[in-house]
């Protein structure tokens, strides 16, 4: 028999629920477990292009899971589970011996290589795989990933997947 998931103090685990509701002409309302979240006073309403705002914003605020739910203006929803980025500790004082020398700081910026797919909801969340990164689809529906040298050797093939988690859009595009 399976036990449910625990949090860290023991109890259940609670995932916060977020609920975006879409209107025809984009703007949108926004509840965190039934509760309005609303913008900043005096900032413009939210909109579809406030998705990633807001996401990142309640990811690193809970730290923790997240479940979405989209509600469209033509009464079609998606949900899905947004997961925070992990965090990487910094190394404890006692972790690096005091003798040991500090690497040169190098000033010369990285190569950075794109890659483009189109068909994305303006403003989604697109998986980039090799999964680097996540990288937020534009105005136009575009979604672009930028890669340093590093990650771009790491797709031998020099093609990489751009996938939109709210359209299922899945695009392949060659490393420029």
């Amino acid at each position: 028999m399976a036990k449910s998931p625990k949090s860290e103090s023991g109890g259940p685990v609670v995932v916060p629920v977020v609920e975006f509701t879409i209107d025809g002409d984009a703007s949108m309302t926004v509840t965190v477990d039934g509760v309005p979240y609303l913008p900043e006073p005096f900032a413009p309403g939210w909109r579809r292009e406030s998705f990633p705002t807001i996401l990142d914003t309640l990811t690193a605020r809970y730290r923790t899971p997240l479940r979405v739910q989209v509600r469209e203006a033509d009464g079609s929803t998606f949900t899905d589970i947004i997961t925070p980025p992990r965090e990487r500790p910094a190394p404890k004082a006692w972790e690096t011996p005091p003798s040991a020398p500090t690497p040169p700081i190098k000033s010369v910026p990285p190569v950075l290589h794109q890659v483009m797919g189109s068909g994305f909801v303006p403003g989604e969340d697109v998986a980039v795989a090799i999964i680097h990164a996540h990288s937020d689809a534009s105005g136009d529906g575009i979604a672009r990933a930028v890669l340093t040298t590093e990650q771009a050797a790491a797709a031998v093939t020099g093609e990489v997947i751009l996938l939109g988690r709210v359209s299922g859009t899945l695009t392949i595009g060659r490393i420029q």
